[in-house]
């Protein structure tokens, strides 16, 4: 979705014309149930031209799909299916996540209210940035970037999360 309804929040390019009630009126429009059943929500901003062409050459897409179907063989190796299939109250036991991390997924917790459907969804997200690391235990860079990839809840619940 835009960021506000004319599609300019945060755009250097543009400048939005919006009144922070119609900015809130307009996300409004998806409810928090929908919203918490969503994993990630990434704000993808414009990229100008000049960006596109000095842009440097990406990871190859070989590589890519390299890292992730080890990721996905450790999966199903430690759990039998994919993260991804874990559900509600089988995740926290399979997931293996250090205390500092789970520290960080709490205090996320409190200072962006997210819902018990939301801590799951961001132990699994931190689960999969740790397989696609290599990493037996999620640790707080995993958890963080889980975080990091729902910002719309930064941006409902409040600021950022860093402690």
């Amino acid at each position: 979705m835009n960021p506000c309804p004319c599609g300019h929040l945060g755009d250097p390019a543009s400048t939005c014309r919006c009144t922070p009630d119609r900015i809130a009126t307009y996300r409004s429009r998806i409810s928090g149930p929908l919203l918490d059943r969503i994993d990630l929500h990434v704000e993808v901003p414009r990229v100008s031209t000049a960006e596109i062409a000095r842009a440097e050459p990406a990871e190859r897409s070989t590589a890519v799909a390299a890292r992730v179907a080890a990721a996905r063989a450790r999966q199903l190796e430690r759990q039998g299916r994919a993260n991804a299939r874990l559900e509600g109250s089988s995740v926290a036991p399979l997931v293996r996540a250090d205390a500092a991390a789970l520290a960080l997924l709490a205090s996320a917790m409190q200072r962006l209210s997210l819902s018990a459907r939301a801590y799951h969804r961001v132990l699994r997200v931190a689960r999969t940035i740790a397989d696609l690391a290599g990493s037996a235990t999620i640790g707080t860079e995993h958890v963080a970037e889980a975080i990091t990839l729902r910002q719309l809840d930064r941006r409902i619940g409040g600021g950022p999360i860093s402690d």
